[in-house]
């Protein structure tokens, strides 16, 4: 494939405590001076050349869900608590397994949500499904089993094409292993603690140092005790001082040096970094990078995720160096409205990894009024596309194939 470069006791409080569970969220760190871009320009160059960070790609948010049960989420429209922060009309969207999205949408980057269950079964029952007079065991083994477990809320909204986190990291090799010369991969993994707190409802565990070690070890009995396929922070390091330095001194592998390669990004609160960093400095002889502030020793990866109000912040820290996350849509809004202005903010960015829930129009856009044909891509179905922001002039015009 040739790619072209261009530029829910009462209801009612039950529906409070299912709100509240999900109003905690990892906040946008604060920006860092101005940086001036590179103009440099040479005759020619390879595309292989590119640094990653110079490129621009599309991804998935929350990209192993599928849409919530739908007796729930009748209920949850039907019945939603006044005075609440969020509509459970966001979660009014569903996702292709991960093969489909990377083969016929191009996605190039990922997010899966992982909870902690060392023993097994903490997720085996769904006693939301009380709330419509079903069944509460799920009545599938593998939630029996100890292991990561990939979901969006336990008890409510559990529906996925990947139950484990070792099945999605399977699905994500294999492809690997069949596409060998593709454009990296990122693997954005958000360490979930939100639950519903009453009585019977999963009791959701922390994500401790073992904890982490675990994730690591998933990922490791998945992809191998080498890593190979997987750049760590230690390979970015190199021999720079620290993986941030690296960052901002041009450490980023090339294109070349990239390809068939993953990178796995932790989503975590202030708790979980420092547990995740405690006897690895730096992130160093760890298997993810963090979503951490600039300026950091265990800075490489960062995210703003309104691209609209940090438009600007954004621009200086891709042409720092930095690698950022942001989203072209939110809350299934612009699927309904139509309205492209965050996505053209988002790509206009320079953020390299742009998450979206439509990376094909909503399902029931042919069918609805309720939804439009919103769906976010790069122009004539690029793959990827030369950094509007920092990418080099001597790339302009450069074809690459995957």
């Amino acid at each position: 494939m040739k790619i072209r470069f261009i530029s829910i006791y009462p209801l009612s409080i039950l529906m409070v405590g299912l709100f509240t569970a999900l109003a905690g969220c990892d906040k946008d760190p604060a920006p860092p001076a101005d940086v001036e871009p590179d103009t440099t320009s040479t005759p020619t160059a390879s595309i292989e050349e590119l640094k990653i960070n110079e490129l621009q790609t599309i991804g998935s948010h929350n990209s192993y869900r599928l849409a919530t049960h739908k007796p729930i989420f009748e209920l949850l429209v039907t019945n939603a608590p006044p005075g609440t922060s969020l509509d459970p009309e966001e979660w009014d969207y569903t996702h292709e397994t991960l093969p489909t999205q990377f083969n016929s949408y191009g996605v190039r980057s990922i997010e899966l949500d992982i909870h902690h269950d060392p023993g097994g079964g903490l997720y085996a029952n769904r006693q939301g499904n009380s709330w419509v007079g079903e069944n509460t065991a799920s009545g599938v083994p593998a939630l029996d089993n100890p292991g990561m477990k990939v979901l969006h809320l336990p008890d409510a909204d559990y529906n996925t094409n990947y139950l484990t986190f070792i099945d999605a990291l399977t699905a994500v090799k294999s492809w690997s292993d069949a596409n060998p010369n593709h454009l990296p991969l990122i693997v954005m993994v958000e360490l979930k603690t939100q639950n519903i707190p009453f009585p019977g409802f999963a009791d959701v565990l922390p994500f401790t140092p073992t904890a982490l070690d675990s994730v690591d070890a998933e990922i490791e009995a998945v992809f191998g005790i080498n890593l190979n396929k997987v750049i760590t922070p230690e390979d970015l390091k190199g021999n720079f001082a620290s993986i941030n330095e690296a960052a901002l001194n041009g450490g980023w592998p090339t294109l070349a040096e990239a390809r068939g390669k993953i990178f796995f990004v932790a989503m975590a609160s202030s708790s979980e970094k420092v547990n995740y960093m405690q006897g690895y400095p730096g992130l160093i002889g760890r298997t993810m990078f963090m979503f951490t502030d600039p300026g950091l020793p265990e800075t490489a990866f960062t995210k703003f995720d309104d691209p609209v109000a940090n438009q600007d912040t954004i621009q200086s820290l891709v042409q720092a160096g930095y690698m950022l996350r942001t989203r072209t849509d939110a809350g299934t809004w612009e699927a309904r409205s139509g309205d492209y202005a965050r996505m053209n903010m988002a790509l206009s960015s320079g953020a390299q990894l742009v998450s979206t829930d439509y990376y094909r129009p909503d399902p029931r856009a042919d069918t609805s009024s309720k939804w439009t044909n919103y769906a976010v891509s790069f122009p004539n179905n690029e793959l990827a596309i030369l950094n509007p922001v920092n990418g080099p002039m001597k790339f302009v015009g450069l074809t690459i194939t995957e």
